[in-house]
């Protein structure tokens, strides 16, 4: 029988009654924890991902919570970066990228011929690996997409929003007597910060981020990662990182995948102290991966 937890996460580890025997689609049996959520922003179900003939992606069915911050994790080569472009559709410029499954954000079909991919990536906005700040100054890398989707008026509504972005990107008190200086003279993690600036500057729903702090220092990692734990008050936050204490540090759930498949998913606390299935054992202990 399904159970709830208090942050509205479905315990049920399968829908449907599915047993927990292996199968050809799921060969380390369902996902183990917590897939499944009441207050779903993302739902997916049995989602695939392939170029080509390959699969990168298997029959993976997740919910994603309103508010919540979810972290992604495996081994390289696992399709947890796949997976977390699913959800805005980045995949779509790879040749020979298909997608299969539903997939649904606040129960309309993410990958419907009739959806306005330009919108839905205004809701679902993207953070990458490694900063990517305009060749301009920065105050128009903010202004960038309000300027675009017409969400300022006027000159002085522009200057709210990029005032009130890089206030939420943490970066208000160090750049705020120099908008007009380049972007790309500043530091790795202010850059990276000033891309988080870009991103919430049109207002989106959740923001995705792939590996956000992989290029950066210590002490630029651990702003970003504060900056993280704010914005989830306003966000549904979902990460791509390779560092399990970064998600130890940051996430509600932690999800791990292994070969394409979402082996489990469940609170992160519980994940990394008491985790249900071997094969995320042995990866968080450090016996592969």
């Amino acid at each position: 029988m399904n159970t709830m937890n208090a942050t509205g996460i479905n315990a049920a580890t399968t829908e449907g009654g599915q047993t927990a025997d292996a199968t050809e689609d799921r060969p380390y049996g369902p996902t183990r924890g917590q897939p499944f959520a009441d207050e779903a922003k993302f739902k997916l179900r049995d989602v695939s991902v392939y170029y080509g003939d390959t699969a990168a992606i298997k029959k993976v069915s997740l919910d994603v919570a309103r508010n919540e911050v979810i972290s992604f994790i495996g081994p390289s080569g696992c399709g947890k970066s796949t997976f977390l472009r699913t959800l805005n559709r980045m995949n779509d410029s790879i040749d020979g990228c298909r997608v299969e499954g539903q997939l649904t954000l606040d129960g309309d079909d993410i990958y419907s011929d009739s959806r306005d991919v330009v919108e839905l990536r205004a809701r679902v906005g993207m953070v990458f690996q490694k900063p990517n700040p305009f060749p301009k100054s920065i105050y128009d890398n903010v202004a960038y997409g309000p300027r675009i989707h017409g969400l300022a008026n006027r000159k002085s509504e522009l200057d709210d929003i990029v005032e009130r972005s890089l206030r939420g990107a943490g970066l208000w008190e160090e750049v705020k007597d120099r908008l007009d200086s380049p972007a790309t003279g500043f530091s790795g993690g202010q850059q990276q910060r000033l891309c988080i600036a870009r991103a919430i500057a049109v207002s989106p729903e959740v923001v995705l981020m792939d590996e956000p702090c992989s290029a950066l220092d210590p002490i630029a990692t651990a702003k970003v990662e504060e900056l993280i734990s704010e914005l989830s008050e306003s966000y549904t936050i979902v990460i791509v990182t390779h560092s399990m204490q970064q998600a130890a540090r940051v996430s509600d759930r932690t999800a791990y995948f292994h070969l394409g498949h979402l082996v489990e998913v469940d609170e992160t606390n519980q994940v990394f102290t008491s985790p249900q299935h071997e094969l995320t054992e042995s990866y968080i202990t450090g016996r592969f991966g």
